[in-house]
């Protein structure tokens, strides 16, 4: 099962945001995790290979499959997750980790193979300051989408994990979205619509402020 390439943050965490046939194998996938039935997440993952990271559409949990693999210790499933490009910096609902998750339920053996392997580190209050920024930059640029559609906004810890840390954040009813990354200790944002042109802007965000140093580009 082949790693997926590009890094897309899904956000869609209502029901009727995907269609029924879609939300129903999600569904599919979340329960065969929730119950350690590990053929059945490998044979849908195969199918669908960039739902690696997804978690039940609507869960309240935020449970991804890595989750669920610490959860029930499952050292094995765990190792074919990480290796298809689960992230072991994706928070749950509650915040947690997999690492977390492991070790809260005494499944020692599984926690060392579920610590982050942190690329691109940066201190805590630097990821927590670009994060609430970009949170920011999207609510204002997607012009209240977000908000209106209850998207879960992109956590950046994950971006230190990736070999390249860039990630896409596509918005419903935007017909685009926002590409981000990493650079040193900034994020660099592009966001644009499809159907707008000339919309495209970038902005270098730091600790200290967002700025706007492109526009009209696409």
């Amino acid at each position: 099962m082949a790693k997926t390439e590009h890094a897309v943050w899904d956000g869609v965490t209502t029901r009727d945001g995907y269609p029924d046939d879609l939300v129903a194998r999600r569904d599919l996938l979340a329960d065969a995790a929730r119950d350690a039935d590990w053929p059945r997440v490998f044979d849908l993952l195969a199918q669908h290979p960039d739902w690696v990271n997804a978690t039940r559409v609507g869960g309240p949990s935020g449970f991804a499959l890595l989750h669920q693999a610490a959860w029930h210790g499952a050292q094995d499933a765990a190792a074919v997750l990480v290796g298809c490009g689960a992230w072991r910096t994706l928070p749950t609902a509650a915040g947690e980790r997999a690492v977390d998750i492991a070790l809260a339920r005494g499944h020692k053996g599984v926690s060392a193979l579920l610590r982050p392997l942190v690329r691109h580190p940066l201190p805590a209050g630097t990821l927590t300051a670009l994060e609430g920024r970009l949170h920011a930059l999207i609510r204002a640029d997607s012009h209240g989408l977000a908000d209106r559609h209850r998207l879960k906004l992109p956590a950046l810890a994950v971006l230190t994990e990736l070999d390249e840390p860039r990630m896409y954040f596509p918005v419903p009813g935007m017909y685009g979205g926002f590409g981000y990354r990493l650079e040193g200790d900034s994020l660099v944002t592009e966001s644009s619509s499809r159907v707008v042109g000339g919309s495209g802007r970038r902005h270098r965000i730091t600790v200290g402020a967002t700025e706007l140093v492109a526009q009209g580009f696409v």
